[in-house]
């Protein structure tokens, strides 16, 4: 056990550091896709005042379309501040903030470190980023391939990009996860314990056994997957195994650590990601497919794949650290 902990205070110390990488990159979009969507030249004849007449909204998988009229400028805005104001809340909490967090897992590894959103969100996005590399690898050595949407306009897919997280998650998470958590474990029919458990399900629901929520968390993670091929603007069949994984580790994010976090991860596959790919594209002139292996895009890959590669090493010795003093706990007994 000691051998373990020994492990885990080594890798801390790296681990710190990547996702201090990776925090300051993220704080640094905010303002990059402001610019992208409001100073860049990636709508070509068209800008952020550009008209819609419609708003998609996900309830329960399904998509439906709000007739209301906007610029997509107006929308874009609404979503960038509550993705900057769920960042913010992160950072801070809930029990610790994010450079007290990394300071002490640093100085003292996971042993005793408190929770905080931000950092358990950048972890679970590295691992996410780490298997979505190793699907595509997989998928690609049998002859498929996960082909995106095709857009007429980068400014609109960047705006749908960005505004699809929010959206999506309501529909997903709470609808068809948090709301039957809340049927299931909630015994007392209180509207204020609802839509605490619906912020965050482990805290304000009494969950001892996780089996029941992963089944719900692994059947919405499936129907996540399917929905980016059957719903919308489709991807190829080769997104379903990404996207199901995906699902399933942002349902569980969402079950354990709160919505914050849980949407933040999908901000971050889409908007933080995308920022940059189109910043990048307007700065050369070129098409923004041709920016995926950039030198930029190139590193920051690799950064969040370590980043995952130690995640993922921690959280299994941290486990395995933890059956070991159930194990020695029964033994006592």
């Amino acid at each position: 056990m000691e051998k373990i902990d020994k492990i885990i205070k080594i890798l801390a110390v790296p681990y710190s550091g990547f996702l201090s990488i990776i925090f300051g990159i993220m704080l640094l979009s905010f303002p990059i896709g402001l610019y992208v969507m409001f100073n860049s030249e990636i709508g070509k004849d068209i800008n952020y005042q550009y008209p819609t007449d419609g708003l998609n909204l996900f309830f329960a998988g399904i998509g439906y379309k709000i007739p209301i009229s906007f610029e997509i400028g107006d929308a874009f805005i609404i979503a960038w501040a509550a993705f900057l104001i769920l960042f913010s809340i992160s950072y801070f909490g809930p029990e610790e903030s994010l450079l007290k967090t990394l300071s002490n897992l640093m100085s003292r590894g996971m042993r005793n470190m408190k929770d905080n959103a931000l950092v358990n969100m950048m972890a679970w996005f590295s691992i996410l980023i780490l298997f979505s590399v190793i699907i595509e690898m997989v998928q690609q050595s049998v002859g498929i391939k996960i082909e995106s949407p095709q857009s007429d306009n980068n400014l609109i897919r960047f705006f749908q990009l960005s505004t699809s997280p929010l959206t999506e998650e309501v529909g997903f998470r709470i609808i068809l996860i948090g709301i039957p958590l809340f049927l299931i474990y909630s015994h007392i029919p209180s509207w204020k314990i609802f839509f605490k458990s619906l912020w965050r399900p482990s805290k304000y629901l009494y969950i001892e056994n996780y089996k029941k929520p992963m089944i719900l968390i692994i059947t919405i993670g499936l129907f996540f997957g399917v929905s980016h091929i059957i719903s919308g603007t489709p991807w190829s069949p080769g997104k379903i195994s990404q996207a199901t994984v995906a699902g399933i580790i942002i349902g569980w994010v969402y079950v354990r650590y709160g919505f914050a976090p849980a949407v933040l991860i999908h901000w971050a596959t889409n908007y933080f990601l995308f920022s940059y790919l189109f910043f990048i594209s307007n700065l050369s002139q070129s098409p923004t497919i041709s920016e995926s292996s950039n030198p930029f895009s190139n590193t920051l890959e690799a950064i969040i794949i370590i980043t995952g590669i130690i995640a993922i090493t921690i959280k299994i010795l941290s486990y395995m650290e933890s059956r070991k003093n159930i194990d020695k706990t029964s033994i006592i007994k």
